[in-house]
């Protein structure tokens, strides 16, 4: 019998690939994260080496496997507030979770103030897996 530990009580994606941000902009979420099997789904943001900028999290959730519903989510499907994932300092990171309904989530990045920027990526970790241990 397994045991249920954090190992294998979890599943990391990317869900953005790090790299550098070097302009104000909405940093579109590399992967979509599905959330079928899953019972919780947060979201690191990792800011590396940063020259200025603010970097926060932004995020999108559906039913459609491509997004084509995209909608934000409301502030009660959120675990942490998106203005609380900014970051302004270097080798700093920041979590959000997601607990609504919806079975499809993209985690994106929205940078601000920035003219030299930073290295950022997004990992979303889904955990409390159905049927365990989990991949």
């Amino acid at each position: 019998m397994a045991q249920f530990d954090t190992y294998n009580g979890i599943t990391p994606k990317v869900a953005l690939n790090t790299a550098a941000i070097s302009s104000s902009t909405t940093t579109t979420g590399t992967n979509i994260i599905d959330t079928q099997g899953y019972g919780s789904l947060t979201a690191i943001l990792n800011v590396g080496a940063r020259t200025d900028g603010t970097y926060k999290l932004a995020v999108e959730h559906g039913d459609d496997p491509a997004l084509a519903d995209t909608a934000a989510p409301d502030p009660t499907d959120l675990i942490g507030t998106l203005a609380n994932t900014a970051v302004s300092a270097a080798q700093t990171m920041a979590k959000l979770g997601y607990i609504g309904n919806k079975r499809y989530v993209r985690f994106n990045v929205v940078s601000t103030a920035v003219t030299s920027g930073a290295t950022v990526g997004v990992t979303a970790i889904l955990g409390r897996p159905q049927v365990g241990p989990a991949a």
